[in-house]
């Protein structure tokens, strides 16, 4: 776990970043239905691996990192909550992965499921309404039905792909470039 939480990054690991800011961009700002006050999307998925597999430092910055080039794709302004959002996806599910690291594989796919779902309602339900709210003007009484079904779906659908892809050979190969980092670096 220790090798996670280091923050001194090698090339291997920043081109591995900055492919994962480059699908979320990708997922977020190309392959997206925009509808004003909601926004269905895959990138946060590109966030909250990049936590899980490189710690959650890279993970707050693939998430800062895509919500900003995002809003100069895009022309917005960049707000504050929303990226602070952005950042917690990268951060909030890691916190839990001591818990699916251990036992069953329904355990460790509830434990994760878990993660993401209290990444959602902080990020998601909390600070990107909240950031809708008080920076453009929406109301919060006519989003919230509308936001509350996004929440739903999409939680269900992040933790579905999250797990596709944690629980896949993705991560054994991530591990395994790791170790070799550490192999090769005394």
């Amino acid at each position: 776990m220790k090798d996670h939480q280091k923050t001194s990054w090698d090339v291997r690991t920043l081109v591995f970043l900055g492919a994962l800011v480059a699908m979320h961009l990708v997922l977020t700002r190309v392959f997206v239905l925009e509808l004003g006050f909601a926004r269905i999307s895959l990138g946060s998925v590109c966030t909250i691996l990049a936590g899980l597999w490189f710690g959650p430092v890279a993970g707050a910055v693939v998430g800062f990192t895509a919500d900003i080039v995002g809003c100069f794709m895009k022309g917005y302004a960049v707000n504050p909550l929303i990226t602070l959002a952005a950042i917690l996806w990268g951060v909030i599910p890691v916190l839990f992965r001591p818990l699916f690291l251990k036992g069953s594989r329904v355990k460790k796919s509830m434990w994760l499921c878990a993660g993401v779902t209290l990444a959602s309602v902080i990020s998601s339900l909390g600070l990107t309404t909240a950031g809708l709210v008080l920076f453009n003007g929406f109301n919060f009484f006519a989003i919230m039905p509308a936001r509350i079904i996004q929440f739903c779906v999409m939680t269900v659908v992040y933790c579905v792909i999250t797990n596709l892809l944690f629980f896949s050979p993705a991560t054994n190969v991530i591990q395994g470039l790791q170790r070799h980092k550490m192999r090769s670096n005394p």
